[in-house]
């Protein structure tokens, strides 16, 4: 784990830091080629500088975010925003299904969106995997 990631981690609470804790663990397992670095204040992972998960400290708890997430078409995540991104909000690790991780991880890697140049090309998505 990145150290300025684990920084973060420890500046939740105790509940927040072992959820925390937990995601990174098994985010750097199922992708272990990802780059990992704190992105807007959050802890993000990439693949070839593309954004693909990351979670964040909220008012009710740590969010899950995956960019490509509404393409995974799984129950388990919900919309988030006005592109293609999906999120699961958790407020206690026994929440953390890791099998159902396991799987949008996998998703993560085989389902993108170009996030990487969206600016660049004015807010238009397009799909690289």
């Amino acid at each position: 784990m990145h150290p300025d990631v684990q920084a973060y981690n420890n500046n939740q609470s105790a509940e927040e830091k072992t959820i925390c804790d937990l995601l990174a663990k098994e985010i750097d397992a199922g992708l272990p080629d990802a780059e990992n670095k704190i992105w807007h204040a959050h802890p993000v992972w990439f693949l070839e500088g593309n954004p693909v998960v990351g979670y964040s400290k909220l008012k009710g708890g740590i969010r899950l975010l995956f960019w490509s997430g509404q393409s995974f078409e799984e129950d388990g995540l919900q919309k988030e925003g006005s592109f293609k991104a999906a999120e699961a909000r958790y407020t206690e690790a026994k929440q953390v299904n890791k099998t159902d991780l396991k799987r949008w991880l996998k998703k993560a890697r085989d389902i993108q969106w170009d996030y990487k140049n969206v600016v660049k090309r004015k807010g238009v998505l397009e799909r690289l995997k």
